[in-house]
């Protein structure tokens, strides 16, 4: 395993230097550490999530704290390596998508499920909350966990062509971040085809791919705007699933911080932020969408008539993941219990 000196040294060089999240307090920070995650520094993940969730926590400890955001995978690796990257120890925190390292987190897939997430995405992140004890805990034992939370749903990010039922989709490929991504396509006749979010651009330009599943949000990061004519949604923001992300942290380094410091990470990272993250995703994304209809895109909502279409074609979707996890653990109880909890936080 690559040692933590190493793997520093060697990213020393990266032209990308880190964002530096500083506190208002001038002495040296007893607690350093490094956030390493897969987008641009300027994607709203990191300037409007990560950023200032670290400022928080730098202030709340009097500079006792101080972070260091790397963005872009500049302390290298490739995505799908950075639940092992801070598992292991070789950086602090991650943040990074489940989907990304398929099978490792079977029952936190319900959370992405068609049908079970449908537009709320502040309500996901309380229902996670509310769940990890009694059903999560057990595939995130590597890591201490600091918050999981979703996007505002995929939706469909189209080249050229125009999307109103799933007969539309038949034979397209399309772009999917992982497993439940797949298993959604699948059933709407579509040819899926996994890639990190990053190399969606190119894949559109050279058409590698006929359109994504995919929040609206990452519109702006990736100049998506320019390399697709359609984006289309459920009604009433309704989408075709999520996707659900972890922030987490070493577990070693976390077992290492005193109990005063912990509690602040625990304050800055509970109910409150998880609204508050949830309203931010649904923000993001408004402000993406905008940006693509600004430029001359067209943004289709379907009908409801329509909507009910995709969702006919969806419906076997969680029985499906239900089937495929029952012998390993009680899967319809997760299903249950993600959509009650779900439309209880529901707005």
């Amino acid at each position: 395993m690559t040692t933590r000196r190493k793997f520093i040294l060697a990213s020393a060089s990266i032209l990308a230097a880190p964002a530096l999240v500083r506190s208002a307090f001038a002495q040296k920070a007893e607690y350093s550490f490094k956030i390493h995650h897969f987008l641009g520094p300027k994607a709203p993940a990191q300037t409007k999530m990560m950023e200032p969730w670290a400022q928080r926590i730098e202030d709340e400890s009097k500079g006792r704290v101080k972070f260091e955001i790397y963005p872009s995978m500049s302390l290298g690796g490739s995505p799908p390596q950075l639940f092992r990257q801070v598992a292991q120890g070789v950086v602090d925190i991650v943040w990074t998508l489940q989907g990304y390292t398929p099978g490792l987190f079977p029952r936190s897939e319900i959370f992405e499920l068609p049908t079970v997430y449908v537009n709320d995405p502040a309500a996901a992140n309380l229902a996670m909350r509310a769940m990890f004890d009694e059903y999560l805990a057990s595939e995130y034992e590597a890591v201490h966990v600091l918050y999981f939370h979703v996007h505002a749903g995929q939706a469909m990010q189209m080249a050229n062509s125009i999307v109103r039922s799933p007969a539309d989709l038949a034979g397209k490929k399309m772009r999917v971040p992982g497993p439940t991504g797949i298993a959604v396509l699948e059933a709407l006749g579509a040819s899926p085809v996994s890639m990190p979010i990053p190399d969606l651009p190119q894949a559109l330009a050279t058409s590698a791919i006929d359109g994504a599943l995919s929040p609206f949000e990452v519109i702006p990061a990736l100049q998506l705007q320019d390399t697709t004519n359609y984006q289309i949604e459920g009604p009433n923001n309704s989408r075709f699933g999520t996707s659900c992300f972890q922030f987490v942290m070493n577990k070693e380094r976390w077992a290492s911080l005193p109990e005063d410091i912990q509690d602040i990470f625990n304050r800055n990272s509970g109910e409150d932020w998880l609204r508050e993250v949830g309203d931010l995703w649904r923000a993001n994304d408004d402000a993406g969408i905008k940006i693509a209809v600004d430029s001359g895109n067209e943004h289709i909502a379907l009908s409801e008539a329509e909507m009910a279409e995709f969702d006919k074609a969806l419906a076997g979707v969680v029985d499906s993941w239900v089937a495929k996890n029952k012998a390993t653990f009680d899967a319809q109880a997760i299903a249950d219990r993600a959509r009650a909890l779900i439309a209880q936080y529901s707005k």
